[in-house]
């Protein structure tokens, strides 16, 4: 991986990459997504299917420095997810740098359709947020977070996590759930990687669900590994 912008370019150590996403000094809601040149979310109905293995990398180690990871039951559905994000040794580099081993787990979730994968022998206890008149029937291992009576209120679910000593929250879409971060003009920092593809017509972008007010953000650098682009966007 190498730098493109700011100075100075060239290529990245592993610590120099790391340093590049930093665990904040505060709370911080930290957004990893991924495009096409031409705006889509995803390529043949996936969002990986737009990745590499530099992707891959940097999506290891955006969540090496989380304290949890938010992702929306449809994109847990789509993409496969399991209950482990992490291999051994990114939990070692954890534990080295005083965090838990595994960060925490959690689904955004309307109707109560969560797989079965999420629940199966998590290293670290899972958490569904939900609202109080959804669905409630999970496993006893999963901590249940309702956070609003009608829907999600985003605002609700970030204090609630927060309130927990998970302050350092990567969110991993999918685009409703953007959506609904954006609108509450909740995200501190974007990371997105820009994949050499154009998709063509049909597909969703990062964020779906109503108009809401845009929000500026500040280029903080730019990669590449010779093929994708990764950008990061702060307040």
């Amino acid at each position: 991986m190498r730098r493109l912008w700011p100075e100075p370019a060239g290529e990245l150590s592993d610590g120099e990459l790391l340093a590049a996403y930093p665990r904040a000094a505060g709370p911080l809601l930290r957004v990893n997504m991924i495009t096409s040149l031409d705006g889509a979310a995803t390529l043949e109905g996936r969002s990986g299917s737009l990745g590499g293995p530099a992707d891959q990398d940097l999506m290891k180690r955006l969540r090496m420095q989380a304290d949890v990871v938010v992702v929306g039951a449809g994109t847990i559905r789509v993409e496969g997810y399991g209950a482990t994000l992490l291999d051994e040794q990114a939990q070692a580099w954890r534990v080295a740098h005083g965090l838990t081993p595994h960060p925490r787990f959690a689904v955004v979730t309307r109707g109560g359709d969560v797989p079965e994968k999420f629940f199966a022998d998590p290293p670290a206890l899972p958490i569904v947020i939900t609202y109080a008149s959804a669905p409630h029937a999970y496993p006893d291992a999963a901590e249940v977070i309702d956070c609003g009576d009608s829907s999600v209120d985003p605002v609700v679910m970030v204090a609630e996590l927060a309130a927990r000593g998970l302050s350092q929250i990567l969110c991993e879409g999918g685009p409703h759930l953007l959506g609904s971060l954006v609108a509450a003009d909740l995200v501190d920092e974007l990371c997105l990687t820009v994949s050499p593809t154009l998709a063509g017509p049909g597909s969703v972008r990062i964020v779906a669900g109503p108009p809401s007010a845009p929000h500026r953000m500040t280029p903080a650098h730019v990669l590449t590994d010779g093929t994708h682009l990764f950008l990061r966007h702060t307040r």
